[in-house]
């Protein structure tokens, strides 16, 4: 085990030696990089213990202390007593005898991903990479391998970005309901056990001052356990969970910040931090939406984290899966308001991947194999989009299942084209698309441009650009097309 206060002396020498110290005001001369403007769609990974309990969603582990939950009630019925069986003993069950990082980058490559972001700690408190703070950790437990340090290094033989996400601070509490009642978690656990600290849990858990905040102990753990996961992969991009908001571990953030960007920094790269809410200072940061987008354009880059599923981020067999097309119009409208998708897979205990994710992956991978010049690289148009249908803005909206009509349109820019992408079909075969029309509806000038042409990318892998008939008029760019297709047709219009 590493000696704690040398490490701490090695985190603040650092962030002197670097470009960016601890302060707001120093880390907001940072500006996101060029590579990562570039990236639309990504993938999140949750694997971890939680994978094996399989029920319920990646939440079981706290679920199944709280008296009375259907957690806590399947628990009993399944394993029996929590005192003789516990969370701890899912661990032996996270076996991934068949997992083959390789195997997992080959389907991302296919479903057409730029970057995977892969859960090294959860909430749970177990770490899925070969760790020197805790030997609860998956190199040494359950699967004994390395599944970060495998992934990180599969990524290498592929254009896709690695990074790696943090949702540990959330582990002060996540455990503490088990306390309440004759459990496996009464008693006191050395810091590098996967059951300490388990206090007790906060009722709103958006309150930046909880009345039993973590401990200076517990912070300085979570900061040597970030450091940690940046020393040992340099992951292009860390994620935050949204715990991070409280208002005492402020210091420890900012270190982390400012450890991040020059540890990156000292190897000749830039690297990326996702966050959500206002953790972190506007500028500092990239801010992600989970399960959610924003209703217009943003003049700063944004992220939206969402999953295949609708119930869970982890694994269960009663998973609930989204249709892919509705997927692909999502991942259309983030990239037109200048967001990218990272959307989330759960692997099954044994390591592969469910045959519903994957099924998912690769049809998004067809329709971006076809469109992805629309997508991949690309710049807002002056405005998203239009139609009648509306984005419900804000977190937690992707239940809202969106069915889009014939009048709803996207733009993006890319290499000096526009392209109208399509989220509904008109019966007739006509698009007419008012944003690109001579006059507006009160008769001011609107569009004053040309187009050389107007194509159609195609609807099957292998078909070429077909040009398409259109016309300019008052009301808008009318477009015949009579192709069909249940996902979104791609119209390029190259400018003249």
């Amino acid at each position: 085990m590493i000696d704690e206060k040398k490490e701490l002396e090695r985190i603040d020498s650092v962030i002197k030696k670097g470009p960016y110290d601890d302060t707001w005001e120093s880390l907001s001369k940072y500006s996101a990089p060029k590579w990562y403007k570039d990236l639309k769609f990504g993938i999140f990974i949750h694997y971890g213990v939680y994978s094996a309990a399989a029920f319920a969603n990646e939440w079981y582990p706290r679920n199944m202390y709280i008296k009375d939950s259907d957690e806590y009630k399947h628990h009993i019925e399944t394993y029996g007593p929590h005192k003789d069986f516990g969370y701890k003993d899912y661990v032996p069950m996270l076996k991934a005898e068949n997992f083959n990082a390789n195997s997992w980058l080959e389907l991302f490559e296919e479903a057409g991903a730029q970057y995977m972001v892969p859960v090294a700690e959860h909430h749970d408190g177990f770490m899925m990479y070969d760790s020197k703070v805790s030997d609860w950790n998956a190199a040494k437990m359950g699967p004994c391998r390395d599944i970060i340090g495998e992934l990180e290094k599969a990524s290498e033989a592929t254009d896709i970005t690695f990074g790696a996400s943090s949702h540990r601070i959330e582990h002060w509490w996540f455990l503490g309901n088990g306390r309440d009642f004759d459990s496996d978690i009464t008693g006191e656990f050395p810091k590098d056990h996967i059951y300490w600290p388990s206090q007790k849990e906060h009722k709103d858990h958006f309150d930046v001052t909880p009345d039993n905040p973590p401990s200076q102990e517990y912070m300085e753990d979570w900061l040597i356990r970030t450091c940690e996961i940046i020393d040992r992969f340099h992951p292009a991009i860390l994620y935050f969970d949204w715990w991070i908001l409280i208002e005492v571990l402020r210091p420890y953030l900012k270190k982390a910040l400012a450890y991040y960007y020059n540890a990156m920094s000292s190897i000749g790269r830039e690297g990326v931090v996702n966050f959500k809410h206002d953790e972190i200072l506007h500028g500092c940061a990239v801010p992600t939406v989970e399960r959610g987008q924003f209703a217009e354009i943003k003049p700063y880059l944004w992220q939206t984290d969402t999953a295949t599923c609708f119930n869970s981020w982890g694994y269960t067999p009663d998973n609930r899966y989204k249709q892919p097309n509705d997927i692909v119009c999502d991942l259309v409208d983030i990239v037109s308001k200048n967001g990218r998708m990272l959307l989330n897979v759960g692997p099954k205990p044994d390591g592969t991947i469910t045959k519903e994710d994957t099924d998912i992956l690769k049809n998004i991978g067809k329709w971006l194999k076809i469109n992805g010049q629309a997508i991949y690289g690309c710049d807002t148009y002056k405005t998203f989009g239009e139609g009648p249908t509306k984005i419900q803005e804000g977190f937690f909206q992707d239940g809202n299942v969106r069915k889009y009509t014939a009048q709803d349109f996207r733009f993006t820019v890319n290499n000096g084209n526009i392209y109208i992408i399509a989220l509904g079909k008109p019966e007739n075969g006509s698009y007419v698309v008012k944003s690109f029309g001579r006059k507006t509806s009160e008769g001011q000038v609107n569009f004053l441009g040309r187009f050389d042409k107007v194509s159609l990318l195609g609807t099957v892998e292998g078909a070429s650009e077909k040009e398409v008939t259109y016309k300019i008029t008052d009301e808008g760019l009318v477009i015949d097309c009579a192709e069909a297709s249940e996902y979104p047709l791609v119209f390029k219009a190259e400018v003249y």
